[in-house]
C-alpha cells in the first residue's frame, strides 16, 4: 500500500465514479463545441454547381435529397443569342417552332418563350416547375451558345453536410463555395 501525501484522504469508489462521471461530461461537451463549431464553420460555405465542370447528366434531378431538387435551370441573358431556333428550347428536329408540347425540350415546361421582335425571342425559367434535369442545358451547350446553366438555389438547399447530389456528380462540378457570394455565374470564358 502506497502512503497518501499529508494532508490528503484517500478517494473512495463514489469519488471515483464522481469523478469519472464528470470527466466523461466535460469530454461530451467538447465533442459538442466541437461539431456545433465545425458546423458554424460549414454555414459559411454553401453547395454549388462549377457550370465550367458540369457534365449535363441528369442526376441533379434524381438524387438531390428534397422531394423537387434544389438545383435549377439559369439563363445568362448577356450570352444568350435571343435565337428563333433555341436548342434549349426545342427539341432536335421540331414539327414547327411554336410552343407547342410536342416541340419543347423541356419535361416540365418550365422555359418560357415569347416573342421580342423578329427573329428574337426571349427565353426564361420558371423555376417553380424545373426539376433540374438539364436538358435544355445540354441542348444550349451543344448546340447553341450556352447561355442556359445549373446552379443551386439556396433559398430551397438545406445545405446537407455532405451533399447527395455531389457524391454522384459525373463531373464533380459540386463544390463549397462562400456563403455571401453563393453563386458561380456563367461568362464567355466557360
Amino acid at each position: 500500500m502506497t502512503p497518501q501525501p499529508q494532508g490528503q484522504s484517500p478517494v473512495t469508489r463514489r469519488q471515483f465514479l464522481r469523478n469519472s462521471a464528470r470527466v466523461a461530461a466535460l469530454t461530451g461537451l467538447g465533442g459538442l463545441v466541437g461539431v456545433v463549431a465545425g458546423r458554424s464553420a460549414a454555414k459559411g460555405t454553401v453547395w454549388q454547381i462549377d457550370p465550367a465542370k458540369c457534365v449535363r447528366c441528369g442526376n441533379c434531378a434524381t438524387h438531390c435529397v428534397l422531394e423537387q431538387s434544389a438545383v435549377k435551370c439559369v439563363h445568362a441573358y448577356a450570352i444568350c443569342g435571343y435565337c428563333q431556333l433555341c436548342t434549349g428550347y426545342f427539341e432536335p428536329e421540331p414539327n414547327d417552332l411554336n410552343t407547342g408540347a410536342e416541340n419543347c425540350l423541356c419535361p416540365t415546361a418550365a422555359i418560357k418563350r415569347s416573342y421580342v421582335e423578329d427573329p428574337y425571342y426571349e427565353y426564361t425559367i420558371d423555376e417553380r416547375l424545373c426539376i433540374g434535369c438539364a436538358k435544355c442545358v445540354e441542348g444550349c451547350n451543344r448546340f447553341g451558345n450556352g447561355s442556359l446553366f445549373l446552379q443551386v438555389r439556396h433559398d430551397r438547399c438545406v445545405n446537407c453536410n455532405e451533399c447527395a447530389i455531389s457524391k454522384v456528380c459525373a463531373g464533380d462540378a459540386f463544390r463549397r463555395v462562400p456563403a455571401d457570394q453563393p453563386y458561380l455565374l456563367k461568362t464567355t470564358s466557360h
